[in-house]
């Protein structure tokens, strides 16, 4: 018999983003505690949408007090404090809080605020050269050109990208679906901040390939390192362990493309949320487990998730050497 080694990745966990939204979020939480239940206090926190794509991390803030609401709540809301997450807002929601005497505590990322700004000045550019000859608004003005965001449809951060266009930029999920563009008119491709390095770059490839000559096309990589440069070293992670587990919430896109990359390197890699989930089964004559997660798994819970693989293994598994 030999002692099951426990790794967890020292690369994992909460990248900038979500360290400062939640920071921001217990802050708050700390200085003015949350009111009788059903009772509203203008010190009262909301969160417009999870603050991070992991239930047991929202459900931790929300026992301290946070609030969470979607858009329609939010729009019922007056003279209120309203958290605003890392993935970022369009600019509707902005107009909302003004008019509703809303005071927001912006935790949208740097590099989505950014990403947001290149979107929107492009938009307008195109727009004010399109003034020249036409309406403002026409269908051809916007027909000429395509302003083009690779990411997932409905996501937040996404939602909050098409909103600097008001509403006209075409999203992209997957490599498949670039074919559905017009590469007669120009293309000006962007990518929602986790999406896979190497899958953008295929876009890349394929537009270049197919745009007409009479066109622009012109690609602007703003893809965030801090999830771009973890595949590397995820890969690796993964590769030195006869078990890998994933831990992340399943709503998190940048832990779905992480997840995949542990998958291909390594077969026997499983998602899961928390310590729960873990089957004794797969603890079964195996030597080395390595835990890992997404940038918005807390390191707290992947340290849970070693302390239960110990809980198991004395009593209810066996690892052999052999």
């Amino acid at each position: 018999m030999s002692k099951l080694q426990i790794e967890i990745d020292s690369g994992s966990g909460f990248c900038f983003g979500v360290t400062t939204a939640i920071k921001k979020a217990e802050e708050e939480l700390s200085s003015h505690p949350s009111p009788i239940k059903g009772i509203c206090n203008p010190r009262t926190l909301y969160c417009l949408g999870d603050i991070v794509h992991n239930g047991v991390e929202c459900e931790r803030l929300r026992q301290m007090g946070l609030i969470t609401i979607n858009h329609e709540e939010m729009a019922r809301l007056h003279d209120a404090k309203v958290l605003l997450r890392a993935h970022g807002e369009p600019p509707e929601t902005y107009e909302l809080a003004r008019r509703n005497n809303i005071e927001i505590i912006d935790a949208t990322c740097p590099v989505v605020l950014k990403l947001q700004k290149r979107i929107r000045d492009n938009y307008e550019l195109r727009m004010t050269n399109d003034d020249d000859t036409l309406n403002h608004h026409s269908e051809l003005g916007i027909q000429n050109y395509q302003i083009v965001i690779f990411g997932k449809k409905g996501h937040a951060e996404v939602l909050g990208l098409v909103g600097q266009t008001q509403g006209t930029a075409i999203v992209i999920e997957n490599f498949d679906e670039v074919k559905k563009l017009d590469f007669s008119h120009d293309i000006y491709l962007y990518s929602q901040t986790t999406k896979s390095l190497d899958e953008f770059h295929r876009i890349i490839d394929y537009i270049q390939t197919h745009i007409s000559p009479n066109a622009t096309f012109r690609s602007f990589d703003t893809i965030c390192r801090s999830v771009a440069n973890r595949m590397t070293g995820i890969s690796e992670f993964a590769s030195h362990h006869d078990l890998i587990l994933f831990v992340s919430g399943r709503k998190s896109s940048n832990g779905k493309v992480l997840f995949n990359e542990c998958l291909r390197v390594n077969s026997n890699s499983h998602l899961i949320e928390g310590p729960d989930e873990i089957d004794p089964q797969w603890l079964k004559d195996i030597e080395t487990v390595g835990i890992c997660g997404a940038t918005s798994t807390p390191k707290w819970l992947m340290e849970q998730c070693r302390d239960r693989i110990n809980s198991l293994t004395p009593k209810n598994i066996c690892t052999s050497s052999e």
